[in-house]
């Protein structure tokens, strides 16, 4: 394969042509400091967080957050990578060493918080204790923690905005995985940036590599020589995702352009979820931790709670 640019040897083959290593990165990095600045998830004042991992989406997303505001002439002295140490043997701690070079190699200060420091239980340790009575698999422990603490240590950062790495793979599963659950209102908290609604609770969660497959970003990865360990994490596979993940794969494979065809859709409706989610009730405090929580107790501190019980 020839770069339909400049003849050289292609690298990858996308929808409109093949690309080399140069013009595949200018490509990539171009269409994230597009969708940065067409949904304007960064401004001058904002104070940011981003949440990292030390895989590749986290890795790729770090970087080109402070590549974009080196080239906006944006400060970044406020910039902070937020990394959750879950407690899973044989698989974060390499992530976390990974990242904690990565951050030193870039100059980005790094807070990592851990689910045995906050919670008094690693996700290994918890997941078996909930599971007894309440059938839950890791994921969802994972998820509802992961998303706490990322929103609580951002605030106390004094973040305005939390950059993640959620890939187009990602999102194109998240708005299946809530039609196949008829879970209208969450898809209404999906999109480039996320939420309904501003509020002091939350901490407005904001995805640049929104536009950006999952083999896009593995390749810009690799092209640009990041440490990642692009192991799976092995609670995954026991997920509803990767059953969601694995079908999309086989219709993009068949049918391609099957996950960008599914993002244009859902953008497209996002305005009417967003009006509607207005009807929806107010945000509260939780009882126990003073954390947003839908009712009285938040999903986490339910969590801790069968912990204490079990």
């Amino acid at each position: 394969m020839r770069c339909l640019k400049c003849q050289n040897s292609a690298v990858i083959t996308l929808q409109h042509g093949a690309l080399c290593r140069n013009h595949f990165l200018s490509y990539f990095e171009e269409k994230v400091f597009k969708t940065i600045q067409k949904y304007q998830m960064i401004s001058r004042d904002d104070r940011i967080c981003i949440a990292t991992s030390g895989g590749k989406d986290s890795l790729t997303v770090l970087y080109l957050t402070r590549k974009y505001l080196e080239k906006n002439n944006i400060p970044k002295e406020t910039l902070l990578a937020l990394a959750i140490d879950e407690g899973i043997d044989n698989y974060r701690q390499t992530t976390l060493e990974d990242l904690k070079k990565f951050c030193q190699e870039h100059d980005v200060p790094l807070q990592i918080v851990s689910n045995k420091e906050e919670f008094g239980h690693t996700l290994d340790e918890a997941y078996p204790i909930v599971n007894k009575d309440s059938n839950k698999k890791p994921c969802n422990i994972c998820g509802v923690w992961r998303r706490y603490l990322l929103n609580k240590h951002a605030r106390k950062h004094g973040a305005t905005k939390v950059v993640t790495g959620h890939n187009l793979d990602d999102e194109a599963q998240a708005v299946i995985m809530n039609i196949f659950k008829a879970n209208t209102k969450l898809s209404a908290n999906l999109g480039p940036v996320s939420g309904v609604k501003e509020h002091d609770l939350f901490v407005q969660r904001v995805k640049p590599l929104y536009f950006c497959s999952e083999k896009e970003t593995r390749l810009y990865t690799v092209l640009m020589e990041f440490q990642v360990d692009f192991t799976e994490c092995p609670y995954a596979s026991e997920g509803f995702r990767a059953h969601v993940r694995d079908m999309l794969n086989d219709f993009e494979h068949k049918y391609k352009g099957t996950k960008q065809g599914i993002i244009n859709s859902f953008l497209a409706i996002l305005p009417l979820l967003k009006e509607q989610a207005q009807e929806y009730g107010e945000i509260k405090r939780c009882v126990k931790c003073e954390e947003p929580a839908n009712n009285e107790i938040c999903n986490a501190c339910k969590i801790k709670e069968a912990l204490q019980h079990g």
